[in-house]
């Protein structure tokens, strides 16, 4: 792994010098869009809708719509004059039980590893987090946005989780639910006695992704097969050539070793001399046996 981010946490007059990690990877298959006739990529570029020419990225800014169809136009300089914590530190806000952090708050996680000689500090953090069940509130700043963020020790090792802002969680509000008939006790003992019959502990390596590996097959099948849907681009003929280039060059590379070997004559090492791209044997004493005819690579 390469980290993404390297600072410190900084809680009190205690700071943990910190490499930060992703802690998860996306392992879905990508598709591209192509012309359904010719299997041709489909490419997008950024039309200016007033003059309708291409604009370089260097030339896009960002702008926001006011509901009342208002426009306003930011710049890099804009953004600079907004207030941002520090971003080579994780500011420590307060500590509080880790049984009231509602998981749907948690967005994207990171890994934190020790940076430095002395990871004393680091483990020291990560087991008082564990000992007091406790995780701590952040403010953690990637990618020039500043996040809350929740961090805690999972299995020794600190784990950042950004989090959501409260205002970001959707209400769930169903009004179907408030006319709803209670349980009756029948039905929830036959519902927990159901749910005992499957309870189990999790085990998250017991579980695949199904979709995925059918998928993987399905395409793996289409492209030994071969058809019209199968179609070499031209990044893959390239490869191959290359391929065919570098295999080449290795058997020349071995014929070239075996032909420079030692050739056997009155029980002497016949000595050989470039001269006008074409070796000569040269005599040592007395007439040399000619040497046996080898095969061409």
């Amino acid at each position: 792994m390469r980290s993404i981010w390297k600072g410190s946490i900084a809680f009190g007059l205690v700071n943990v010098p910190v490499k930060v990690y992703s802690a998860t990877e996306d392992h879905d298959i990508r598709f591209h869009q192509v012309h359904a006739v010719d299997g041709g990529r489909i490419r997008y570029q950024r039309v200016c809708e007033k003059d309708g020419e291409v604009v370089p990225y260097s030339d896009i800014d960002k702008a926001y719509e006011s509901d009342d169809g208002v426009r306003v136009v930011l710049t890099d300089e804009d953004f600079d004059k907004l207030p941002a914590a520090e971003k080579h530190e994780i500011p420590v806000l307060q500590f509080v039980p880790s049984d009231q952090l509602d998981p749907i708050l948690f967005a994207k996680s990171y890994y934190l590893e020790p940076d430095g000689n002395s990871p004393k500090a680091y483990v020291l953090l990560a087991t008082t987090l564990e000992n007091t069940e406790r995780t701590a509130l952040v403010h953690f700043t990637l990618r020039q946005r500043t996040r809350l963020a929740a961090l805690r020790s999972r299995d020794g090792v600190l784990t950042i989780q950004t989090l959501l802002w409260p205002d970001e969680v959707r209400e769930a509000s169903f009004p179907v639910l408030g006319d709803a008939e209670t349980p009756k006790d029948k039905e929830l003992a036959m519902a927990e006695t159901l749910v005992e019959s499957m309870a189990d502990d999790f085990r998250p390596e017991e579980f695949t992704d199904d979709y995925q590996v059918q998928l993987r097959a399905l395409l793996d099948e289409m492209i030994r097969s071969g058809g019209k849907k199968v179609i070499a681009t031209e990044d893959a003929a390239e490869s191959g050539s290359d391929a065919e280039v570098v295999d080449l060059v290795a058997a020349l590379q071995r014929s070239v070793e075996a032909a420079g070997g030692d050739r056997s004559g009155d029980g002497k090492k016949s000595k050989a001399k470039s001269a006008g791209g074409k070796t000569a044997a040269k005599k040592s004493g007395g007439t040399a046996k000619k040497a046996p005819a080898r095969k061409r690579a």
